[in-house]
């Protein structure tokens, strides 16, 4: 990471605001629908990852000054300027340097039913290509090789779910006042209602609220890993040839409309219920380290059979 020069940092188009994970828990939803409001501009590019080079190392999607405050060049008066990347709540360096990018920053973080939360993960992985195998075998295959299975995508999935640690490097950091967490349950049962507190919390106007709060990034799986690796990441000699044979406009219509017909969006098949008994058992003392930490009982996320929700 380029030498970070904090608040001296001259640009006009600073982001105040941060949306810091965990993964899975609605951050994308959020993002979506805050990105509607005419005082907040929120980068076009979602997963800026800037500042978590400790778990993401060059794999981050913007990794100089330059890249990352193009993200925000487009504001021009709003309010508030924000971004939303979920490796920033995993990440050790990202409240320190975020703080010295900028003190007044404001955080959102976003949390969920650990278990659901790695479920979830799963099923993303397998559609991105960065895992291979069932849910159960996968977490047996990280309890004996440890982190190495994130090499490719951050943290494991038992590190990615272990909140209590995570949101107190924040709290220490920002104060609690600075810091506004959002328990996934409630994004589910009362959208509205959470989109007002996230409005309030940023200090922009209550007087707008998009006129529909759609379910984003619902749960899917591709047909075909082939062209789905093949779309993403096309050998040099296609991208060549459909260089010279397409103009631009056409092969992104192309590739869009591949994708779709690739994917399918259909509920998560549920985990077998000893499983979810196993991991509920083995993240119960942080889930009740938690609650004391938000001051909430959290105590359902222990005794919830299935997942009603297919994010």
């Amino acid at each position: 990471m380029e030498v970070l020069i904090g608040s001296s940092l001259k640009t006009s188009n600073k982001p105040d605001f941060f949306i810091v994970g965990a993964p899975k828990c609605g951050t994308t939803a959020l993002y979506t629908y805050l990105k509607q409001h005419p005082e907040i501009f929120i980068s076009p590019k979602k997963e800026p990852q800037f500042f978590a080079s400790d778990v993401l190392g060059d794999r981050r999607h913007t990794c100089t000054w330059s890249d990352y405050l193009s993200c925000f060049a487009a504001a021009h008066g709003e309010k508030r300027i924000g971004e939303a990347s979920v490796a920033y709540l995993g990440s050790r360096c990202a409240p320190k340097e975020i703080k010295a990018f900028n003190p007044a920053a404001k955080i959102i973080i976003m949390l969920r039913n650990p278990v659901d939360m790695m479920h979830s993960l799963h099923s993303q992985r397998l559609v991105y290509n960065t895992e291979y195998c069932s849910f159960d075998a996968a977490l047996d295959a990280e309890e004996r090789q440890g982190l190495v299975l994130a090499r490719y995508v951050g943290l494991s999935y038992r590190e990615a779910a272990r909140y209590p640690d995570k949101v107190r490097r924040y709290f220490d950091v920002f104060g609690r006042e600075n810091v506004h967490v959002i328990v996934y349950d409630d994004l589910v049962k009362d959208t509205c209602g959470v989109y007002r507190k996230v409005v309030g919390f940023l200090g922009v106007g209550l007087d707008f609220q998009p006129r529909t709060f759609p379910i984003i990034n619902a749960n899917k799986r591709v047909r075909n890993r082939q062209l789905y690796k093949f779309l993403t990441r096309p050998p040099e000699v296609a991208r060549n040839l459909s260089r010279v044979l397409l103009p631009r406009p056409l092969r992104l219509l192309l590739a869009a409309a591949l994708r779709r017909l690739n994917t399918v969006y259909e509920e998560r098949p549920p985990m077998s219920l000893e499983l979810r008994s196993r991991l509920q058992a083995e993240f119960r003392p942080e889930v009740e380290e938690l609650s004391n930490l938000l001051d909430r009982d959290l105590s359902a996320w222990c005794k919830r059979e299935l997942d009603p929700c297919t994010q």
